[in-house]
C-alpha cells in the first residue's frame, strides 16, 4: 500500500459486490484507495467476509442495538473517525444516514445508487423501471446530501432496457456498470480531480453535468 493512499472506510449492508470491487481495483494498482475498515448495520453480512479474505478490519455495528437513530449514527461516526478516514464510501449501505452524519462529512461521502438519478431514487429500482416502461437505466454515483439519493452526480452509467427484461437481468446488467463507476469516481477524488460548487460536481474544473 502506498503511503499517499487515502484512507477510507466502506459502509455495507449486504454481499458486498461494490466493495469487492473497491478491493480488486486496489489490488490491481488501479487505485490509491487504504481500505481501513468496512463496516455493517448487519451482523453476518457477506461483504464482511470479503473484507476478512482481503486482511481488511471488518465491523458489525448492528442498528437494531440502539433506541435511537442519532444514537447509531454517533457510534458509526465514532469508529469513522478512530481509522482517521479521509472518505466513507457506501456501498449498499441500507441505512439512511441522519442531517448530522451527513454533515460531517460534507464532501467526502459517496454513494453508489442503482439508477439513473434523479430517477427512482429508494428502493425497488430495476423493477419501477420496468413498470414505467423506459428505455434506459443505469447507476449513479454521487455524493450524499440530507436529501434521499439527491445529492452531486459524479459519474452515470446507463444500460440499455431490453424487451422481456426481469428486475433480476436489469440488475445484473446494472451491477457490471456499477463496478466499473464506482472505482473510477473514487478514484478520480482519490486524485483531488472533483470538487463541489453550487451543489454541482466539476471533474478537471468542469462541471459534470
Amino acid at each position: 500500500m502506498s503511503i499517499s493512499a487515502l484512507r477510507a472506510v466502506v459502509l455495507i449492508s449486504g454481499r458486498g459486490s461494490n466493495l469487492q470491487s473497491l478491493i480488486d481495483a486496489v489490488r490491481d494498482g488501479r487505485l490509491a484507495l487504504d481500505i481501513r475498515a468496512v463496516i455493517s448495520n448487519v451482523p453476518g453480512a457477506a461483504g464482511l467476509r470479503r473484507a476478512e479474505a482481503a486482511g481488511i478490519e471488518s465491523l458489525a455495528l448492528d442498528h437494531r442495538e440502539f433506541s435511537l437513530r442519532e444514537d447509531f449514527d454517533s457510534a458509526l461516526a465514532r469508529r469513522v473517525d478512530e481509522r482517521r478516514a479521509e472518505l466513507v464510501l457506501l456501498a449498499g449501505f441500507m441505512r439512511i444516514l441522519g442531517p448530522a452524519f451527513v454533515s460531517r462529512y460534507d464532501g467526502r461521502l459517496m454513494n453508489i445508487h442503482p439508477s439513473l438519478l434523479p430517477a427512482f431514487p429508494g428502493l425497488d429500482t430495476h423493477r419501477r423501471a420496468l413498470e414505467a416502461g423506459v428505455a434506459v437505466h443505469g447507476a449513479t454515483v454521487h455524493f450524499v446530501t440530507p436529501r434521499l439519493d439527491g445529492g452531486p452526480i459524479i459519474v452515470q452509467a446507463a444500460v440499455e432496457v431490453r424487451p422481456g427484461d426481469t428486475p433480476e437481468a436489469l440488475a445484473a446488467r446494472v451491477l457490471v456498470e456499477e463496478h466499473r463507476i464506482y472505482p473510477l469516481a473514487v478514484k478520480w477524488f482519490t486524485e483531488g480531480r472533483l470538487s463541489i460548487r453550487d451543489g454541482r460536481v466539476f471533474r478537471d474544473g468542469r462541471p459534470v453535468r
